[in-house]
């Protein structure tokens, strides 16, 4: 199960001009999204259906089921967030303070739907937990990330600048030794220290 993983836009997805170059279509989308302001706020049990369906639109996410996504949702939601765009999930962040080192936010899993993207919203997501009262001694942040996940892997490196600290990357679980083959390894990144107040 990968602990987290961005979904890159994809490819193929109908559009009424066909003629447009990929740049014009990215300046387009991002002119769009930016038009377009984000609720973020603490997920409710209620969610977790939708949260279901959001992972479900965001390859390569690895799906959990529902009553995990219920958990994420209810246990977890002091260090989850949940993004509405026109009333609807349109992002989701799951994450958890580690029970031995509770300096530290282990962020599960993030999702961006398509419409979210090009807005910043992963970043925001993420910060708007930092930024909780019951995250004020957190002053590390951990994720996992397989190695050709090049989308998250530049989501958190810059994350990291924008906190003005250092990350450092080693192996959490081993295709081999973890996942007996059916897996790729899921690197950890760890981001740390940062002592400054964390603006959502």
């Amino acid at each position: 199960m990968s602990a987290t993983s961005v979904s890159k836009p994809q490819s193929g997805s109908s559009d009424s001009k066909t003629d447009e170059s990929p740049e014009e279509k990215v300046t387009a989308r991002q002119a769009s999204a930016s038009k377009r302001e984000a609720l973020l706020r603490k997920p409710v049990s209620e969610d977790g259906a939708d949260v279901h369906r959001l992972i479900n639109r965001c390859p390569p996410l690895d799906e959990n089921s529902i009553y995990c996504n219920l958990l994420q949702a209810s246990h977890f939601a002091d260090t989850s967030v949940a993004a509405e765009l026109d009333g609807e999930l349109g992002g989701f962040v799951s994450g958890y303070l580690i029970p031995q080192r509770p300096d530290t936010l282990f962020v599960w899993q993030v999702a961006v739907a398509e419409e979210g993207r090009g807005m910043g919203l992963a970043g925001r997501m993420i910060r708007d937990i930092l930024a909780r009262p019951g995250c004020a001694q957190v002053r590390y942040l951990e994720t996992t990330i397989t190695p050709d996940n090049e989308a998250s892997w530049a989501l958190f490196r810059g994350l990291a600048r924008k906190l003005g600290t250092e990350c450092n990357e080693s192996v959490m679980f081993d295709r081999e030794r973890h996942f007996k083959g059916a897996h790729d390894s899921e690197m950890l990144l760890r981001i740390g220290p940062f002592d400054v107040e964390v603006q959502g």
